[in-house]
């Protein structure tokens, strides 16, 4: 593992940026102090999006470490395309998927853009390099049928706070498209009742902003636990936090839930539901959008719920054709 990566993994505080010597690739530290600085700046100042950081962080890692062992580079100025040709096709080799090798390639592109714009690189040696083709008809988060789904959502014991947060949590990202991370980052203040109905307010990826209306068993679910955690005035405080012990009577601690903690979640009530096979947070944004569609919902307004920007995004997550594959195939009568 490289120092890098040994940082990232280590802590998400990204005020560790002032020790550059700690997480900057020797390779990068040989174009000099602006170089370092550069390279700081890029991850820090110009990702904002954290997934988007650590993924990218992660790929330039893997990047430098390979230039400096397989190929013996020891300053980025030494870099031409076909180095980063032939790391495109050795991660293909590994086997690698398309889109993980995609990502790769973006973000050694945005850096050395980066370090051109700084003047570290005279040229950017990513831009001529083309990334592996892929043409994804189907996404590949699991989705659950509306019966699964149902099943989950009814075997929560709900005599528990606990309970009663994993249930509304659940119902939230599949009632409402939600993904993990505007979950997680609801205030009390974001449910909030216009008219006769309630609402609520998510930042979605991007900083958009989406509101929705409730539907009526998530209304339900979330009063219940709004009610049982006494939360209902504590505007400020997160929706849905981490418990404050392992006790079947605690309470709601002050403490965000992660999303590892949430994917634990969601597949110990899968299995507790007798789904045996494995899911993930998304699989509810997933499984929400499908059946959503199959009773009759449009995809625009699917992508609009979701906070796609594009409509062939929002397709991914539509599993209705499935249904019509498998038909057809039990037509063949052997």
């Amino acid at each position: 593992m490289s120092d890098l990566e040994s940082v990232i993994s280590s802590a998400s505080n990204w005020s560790l940026a002032t020790k550059s010597s700690l997480f900057v690739p020797a390779i990068i530290a040989a174009t000099g102090p602006a170089g370092t600085h550069a390279f700081i700046e890029f991850f820090v100042a110009t990702l904002r999006n954290s997934h988007t950081r650590l993924a990218y962080a992660k790929a330039v890692s893997r990047f430098s470490a390979w230039l400096e062992t397989d190929l013996k580079l020891t300053n980025l100025r030494q870099l031409q395309a076909w180095h980063i040709a032939t790391y495109i096709e050795q991660m293909l080799k590994d086997g690698l998927r398309p889109a993980t090798v995609k990502q790769s390639l973006s973000a050694i592109r945005q850096l050395c853009d980066f370090l051109v714009v700084r003047q570290v690189l005279p040229v950017n040696p990513a831009t001529s390099v083309k990334a592996p083709k892929q043409v994804n008809r189907h996404g590949l988060t699991p989705v659950l049928l509306p019966e699964e789904a149902r099943a989950i959502l009814d075997m929560i014991d709900i005599s528990t706070i606990k309970g009663l947060r994993d249930r509304a949590l659940i119902a939230t990202m599949a009632y409402t498209f939600a993904r993990i991370s505007a979950t997680l980052a609801l205030k009390v203040g974001d449910y909030q009742t216009r008219g006769r109905r309630a609402w609520l307010r998510f930042v979605e990826k991007g900083g958009q902003t989406i509101d929705l209306p409730c539907h009526h068993l998530l209304e339900t679910y979330l009063d219940e636990y709004l009610a049982q955690a006494d939360l209902i005035h504590n505007k400020k405080a997160l929706l849905f936090c981490s418990m404050s012990s392992r006790s079947a009577k605690a309470g709601l601690s002050d403490i965000s839930l992660l999303e590892n903690n949430v994917w634990t979640m969601v597949n110990a009530r899968a299995r507790a539901a007798g789904i045996d096979r494995p899911i993930n947070c998304h699989t509810f944004r997933a499984t929400g959008i499908t059946a959503y569609l199959k009773n009759g919902g449009r995809l625009e307004i699917a992508q609009q719920m979701a906070g796609h920007a594009s409509p062939t995004t929002t397709q991914l997550y539509d599993r209705r054709d499935d249904d019509v594959a498998l038909d057809e195939v039990e037509r063949i009568l052997i």
